[in-house]
């Protein structure tokens, strides 16, 4: 690997990609400490500190801890996440934007890029102003500021504009750097809390066992096992996939010959990806969310049933990641297309009649698939869960263990490596995978 890395630096193409994926990387982690103005940080903070376990401290977790802090880039990459969500459900429901993704061409790709972006902006400006409610409302404003229409409209705007040029910056990576833009600046949010995270279970076990904060050693290796065997399973399933044998007859077009070759129909195991963690930690959270909001205490009861190291929260938790893994796969997946397609260009799946037949044995086969999908997906996310209903984990500032994180994390570095590769082998060089 380190030889690759060498091959690579020395392509002055290849290299010209890594220097400027990296700097725009470095331009979102500046941003992340440009504070937005007229807000008290530090108050702000504390209240990250005391309320993790709700929608917000997804949010913060996504944004490296911009969210907490207030910055220019809070809102991260959110905006753009639900943005793109609701036009993949709208282009489903809207039969001229359905028409417009699959038959438009490059053409109607742009368009549908081009609502992204417009509805990017509106949903970060009601971010922004939710987000603004919230510091108004529970006096998170410096002193001697007083809430007017002047305070409001510059900090909704500096929250907009900054999650419309952190969509802008995602973009420049995509056409010019090396990997998806976006998932870029989600891993570089992701990977800055790693050390942060590292330093405070250090100091946590060498604090004494009277403090509150203490961590038993036997916990910080638990995690860390916990940690590797999570990454060892997601890079071993990310790529795992139910192929169906596919059968072409042969059929004559003119003086030539076509078809007569076996091939597979690709399913892969985890096809939603991290989607469904996200759905369901959103819904999840949404009663600790709202509890906190109306100013709850942290021994209501809403926060000792729906927090986020509570057993009743993980048991609702896995359950509605099995619900979004089946939603999220019916949107991406439609078998009767599929056999449709099949039985257009001449295919069929040997044992089974092109039509009705093989729609039902590939719904079949994709409920089955979609299933161990889910529940591969549910442990990772419940197991850090159970790691800090079972010790005093959770009770830890600075502390992040999410199965979100992880799969996030290790599911972009495993893209962008295949990036990179697909850039060495177009100059004959051997890559990381060999």
């Amino acid at each position: 690997m380190i030889q690759t890395l060498k091959n690579a630096w020395k392509i002055q193409d290849l290299r010209r990609k890594i220097l400027f994926t990296l700097l725009i990387i470095l331009l979102y982690r500046v941003g992340n400490a440009v504070p937005v103005p007229y807000i008290n940080r530090d108050a702000l903070a504390s209240y990250f500190e005391s309320n993790q376990g709700n929608i917000l401290g997804l949010y913060n977790m996504m944004s490296g801890g911009a969210f907490s802090q207030a910055t220019i880039f809070a809102l991260s990459i959110q905006p753009y996440i639900n943005a793109s969500i609701i036009i993949q459900l709208l282009c489903i429901a809207i039969p001229a934007l359905e028409r417009l993704s699959k038959e438009g061409g490059e053409e109607g790709r742009k368009k549908i890029a081009s609502i992204t972006r417009y509805a990017t902006v509106g949903i970060g400006l009601l971010m922004g102003f939710a987000y603004y409610m919230l510091i108004k409302n529970s006096g998170y404003l410096q002193v001697g500021t007083e809430s007017s229409f002047w305070v409001a409209l510059v900090i909704i705007l500096t929250f907009t504009s900054g999650s419309a040029l952190i969509m802008w910056l995602g973009e420049q990576i995509t056409e010019f750097g090396i990997g998806n833009g976006i998932s870029m600046i989600l891993f570089a949010s992701i990977v800055s809390r790693l050390p942060r995270s590292i330093i405070a279970t250090i100091e946590n076990v060498g604090r004494p066992a009277s403090d509150p904060y203490h961590l038993d050693w036997w916990v910080a290796v638990l995690m860390f096992l916990g940690a590797l065997a999570i990454i060892v399973l997601i890079v071993y399933v990310n790529d795992a996939e139910r192929r169906l044998p596919v059968q072409y007859a042969k059929r004559v077009v003119g003086r030539k010959m076509y078809g007569g070759q076996s091939t597979y129909l690709p399913m892969k195991v985890n096809m939603s990806g991290v989607m469904p963690i996200i759905f369901a930690s959103s819904i999840g959270t949404l009663p600790a969310t709202i509890a906190g909001l109306a100013g709850a205490s942290q021994d209501s009861w809403v926060n000792t049933w729906f927090g986020n190291n509570s057993i009743p929260y993980a048991i609702i938790y896995f359950l509605l990641i099995i619900f979004f893994a089946y939603f999220y796969s019916t949107i991406q997946f439609n078998p009767i297309e599929v056999s449709n397609n099949l039985k257009k260009n001449g295919g069929y799946i040997p044992g089974f009649r092109p039509g009705k037949p093989t729609s039902e044995f590939i719904q079949k086969v994709l409920n089955k698939v979609t299933l161990f999908g889910a529940i591969y997906l549910g442990i990772i996310a419940i197991v850090p869960i159970l790691i800090s209903h079972f010790s005093n984990a959770s009770q830890l500032t600075g502390l992040s263990l999410g199965g979100t994180s992880i799969m996030i994390a290790v599911g972009v570095a495993l893209e962008t490596v295949r990036a990179l590769e697909a850039q060495m082998l177009m100059r004959n060089y051997k890559g990381f995978l060999d």
